[in-house]
């Protein structure tokens, strides 16, 4: 059984359980939570149709996606779990490694879909995503990566590494601002964009980094899954339908990887113009626009994928 202590930071336990209800309003979605290998996850769930499962990235949750709920819930199930041990998920009982986050996205996806899901994966929930698909690709209908961990070993550029390791050591409002600058392409606009609800996705976002249980997840499934190179072996072993959507500007990620990774494994690429490593929250309609063409995708054999921009809408 966990015992670690949680912590809400400065601002308290309200501000964060305030900043998360606030988002949560805004979004097309019903929340519950089911007990899934031993975790205690919240799900984001709206919409009718087949089903789309959306894995955030480091340090995040559930409802980062909640500028693509809108686009997807008029058409397709969509499903959004908090990762384990990542926002108000919570582990019941034993240790977080790589193979029980795979544990329990096999069971998440067999207590929440009537079908194989689309599965979409960003960052670290790509290369979760991705690692899923090549050991139950006959429980996955289509993979979509975004800006994905895994294709290569990561290397992200000096400043954003810079800027990240200051947030981690002390989420201040001043780092998060710092770190937001090297995540975004545009970080005014998309403020400008988001309006009243940039302060709450911001005080939520720093509830959840000073929280011990995330910081200890995200060390641990960031070196056993988001860090290294999925093997090549394992790669090809992904047989259902696969599309790359990239950030164009993605200083954590950079372009060059998902375009040496398109080539080779013949998987389409889109890349979204006006966005850093997070499309989906500063792009939503361009990034739903490539979503919609990676449904209709069929596999290319490698060598044969091509390259597409999606201008911001």
């Amino acid at each position: 059984m966990s015992t670690q202590t949680e912590s809400h930071g400065a601002a308290g336990p309200a501000a964060g359980r305030d900043a998360r209800a606030e988002l949560l309003a805004g979004i097309p979605a019903q929340e519950r939570r089911v007990d899934i290998a031993g975790v205690s996850t919240p799900l984001l769930e709206g919409g009718q149709g087949p089903p789309v499962v959306l894995l955030h990235g480091p340090g995040e949750f559930a409802l980062r996606w909640m500028r693509v709920f809108p686009h997807l819930v008029g058409t397709h199930r969509v499903i959004a779990p908090d990762l384990p041990d990542h926002g108000a998920s919570e582990l019941t009982d034993g240790e977080l490694d790589a193979d029980r986050v795979l544990r329990w996205l096999d069971e998440l996806i067999s207590t929440t879909c009537d079908a194989p899901p689309v599965l979409v994966g960003h960052l670290l929930g790509g290369a979760i995503a991705a690692r899923f698909a090549s050991r139950h690709g006959d429980g996955v209908e289509r993979l979509v990566l975004v800006d994905t961990f895994g294709l290569k070993r990561l290397r992200p550029s000096p400043r954003f590494a810079l800027a990240l390791i200051r947030f981690l050591a002390r989420p201040t409002e001043r780092s998060y601002e710092t770190f937001m600058g090297q995540c975004l392409a545009d970080p005014a606009e998309f403020d400008r964009q988001l309006g009243a609800t940039s302060a709450a996705l911001r005080d939520y976002s720093l509830d959840r980094a000073r929280s011990p249980r995330v910081k200890s997840a995200m060390r641990v499934l960031m070196k056993e899954i988001g860090v290294p190179a999925i093997p090549p072996d394992e790669l090809a072993r992904i047989t259902v339908p696969t599309t790359l959507i990239w950030g164009r500007h993605d200083r954590a990620n950079r372009l060059g990887v998902a375009e040496a990774a398109s080539a080779r494994l013949g998987w389409p690429l889109h890349v979204i113009d006006g966005a850093a490593d997070d499309p989906p929250m500063e792009q939503p309609v361009a990034f739903a626009e490539a979503l919609r063409a990676a449904l209709l995708h069929r596999r290319e054999p490698p060598g044969r994928a091509h390259g597409r921009s999606v201008r911001p809408g």
